[in-house]
């Protein structure tokens, strides 16, 4: 279930930084960068939107049995867009076929979005007819064999090759005006064109300036229904290449939203943490209106990782949040154990701040801004708090999880949790 951030005691300042519920002014963050509205189905990206969460299938687009289970999997598992691989103009069809039995199961209000790569203009126009936003690669949808001995264009031949994307482009960009689909502009570092390299080098501007001539293309004909997305599995590759983007359309007086990924992150912790420092790098700088995280794995598992990174920075809440100490020699209770006692009991209540605190050092300081507090006072007992201010002293420890229940029933914010599926 995804919290409003106003229904979890945090505000934004019109579009700027969350303030947390102590209301103070907090140095040093930026503002969140003010974008246009993007309407994705029913979905809105950019605007006041949150930051959206998007995944992709990993099912083959031709199996439409397996692409509906996995699309259905991934919206119960919180995913707001859904993606779908579009490589050729057979599959492109079948996307109407994934959408009509999503219709059928009661699932087909989820926004899709079709991924079209090479040659793509035959493919995104028939995606069109079936999804609510078509991806394209600026790098591929106009494909040129490489030579490998190219150095220079001319400014004829660079000339000509803007011509032939416009041309390519153009129907697209019509059947989207006509059909109410959104585009999303996805560069990747790894397919840029050969020109764009020649020109820019394989690096964060070419990046960059290869997305531009697209935006300028629909701009040119009336089309702004546009997301930006410049993703490298390196990290310090997509952030400098996501800045300068925002620098340059500053520049240009642009205001799409932008798409956030470090692409072919891996899987396991290193993925995660990759991606969480590419985009909450990004995020706590104002930057960025939705975000997928691509692990080599099943992707509903990108699911979670996407959210912990939206809570972390108190963008979006969706689970409760423990603040715990790492404990040391001044605990006097096992508090990884104690930690999972409290959160079993208590991980339902999506909205609260709970604190679980080895000793009276630190701990009372450090969870002042949680709304309730489990705190190790040594010789076998524990202190609740409320707040930061005092409830209930010297708790026997065994007791400590049934108190803080009681405490919350009392404060009426407990309710039962859902019974097992």
């Amino acid at each position: 279930m995804i919290i409003p951030c106003s229904l979890i005691g945090y505000t934004f300042d019109g579009m700027s930084k969350v303030i947390p519920r102590a209301s103070v002014q907090l140095p040093h963050t930026y503002r969140r960068r003010k974008t246009r509205e993007v309407r994705v189905g029913e979905i809105g990206i950019g605007g006041n939107n949150p930051i959206r969460v998007q995944s992709m299938i990993t099912a083959e687009t031709m199996n439409t049995p397996a692409a509906v289970e996995q699309i259905i999997q991934l919206y119960e598992a919180g995913a707001e867009i859904v993606r779908v691989t579009a490589p050729n103009l057979r599959e492109a069809q079948n996307l109407g076929e994934i959408k009509a039995e999503l219709g059928r199961r009661g699932y087909g209000h989820i926004p899709l979005v079709a991924d079209v790569h090479h040659q793509g203009m035959e493919i995104a126009l028939e995606a069109t007819k079936h999804v609510e936003k078509i991806r394209i690669n600026p790098g591929l949808f106009v494909f040129r064999k490489p030579d490998p001995n190219r150095v220079e264009y001319s400014e004829s031949e660079i000339q000509q090759e803007l011509e032939a994307i416009e041309q390519a482009l153009l129907p697209v960009i019509r059947a989207c005006k006509e059909r109410g689909v959104a585009m999303r502009i996805g560069v990747n570092h790894g397919s840029l064109s050969e020109r764009i390299k020649v020109m820019y080098g394989d690096s964060p501007l070419g990046m960059v300036e290869s997305a531009l001539e697209y935006i300028r293309i629909c701009e040119a004909h009336g089309f702004k229904e546009i997301v930006i997305s410049l993703k490298a599995s390196r990290v310090p590759v997509m952030l400098s290449a996501n800045r300068l983007m925002v620098e340059r359309m500053e520049q240009l007086g642009m205001d799409y939203p932008l798409h956030l990924g470090v692409t072919e992150a891996g899987d396991g912790m290193y993925a995660r943490i990759k991606s969480a420092i590419g985009i909450g790098t990004l995020l706590a700088e104002g930057i960025g209106d939705t975000i997928r995280v691509s692990l080599a794995e099943d992707p509903v598992n990108e699911i979670e990782v996407c959210y912990d990174i939206l809570q972390a920075l108190g963008l979006r809440k969706t689970k409760v949040e423990y603040i715990a100490c790492p404990s040391c020699g001044r605990t006097k209770f096992n508090l990884p154990t104690v930690l999972n006692q409290v959160r079993e009991a208590t991980k339902h209540l999506i909205g609260l701040d709970i604190a679980v605190m080895g000793c009276i050092v630190n701990g009372p300081g450090e969870m002042a801004d949680a709304d309730y507090g489990y705190v190790g006072r040594g010789s076998g007992k524990i202190a609740l708090y409320r707040k930061g201010q005092l409830v209930k002293n010297d708790i026997p420890a065994e007791r400590g999880v049934e108190e803080l229940i009681a405490l919350l029933k009392a404060d009426g914010v407990w309710r039962d949790p859902p019974e097992e599926s």
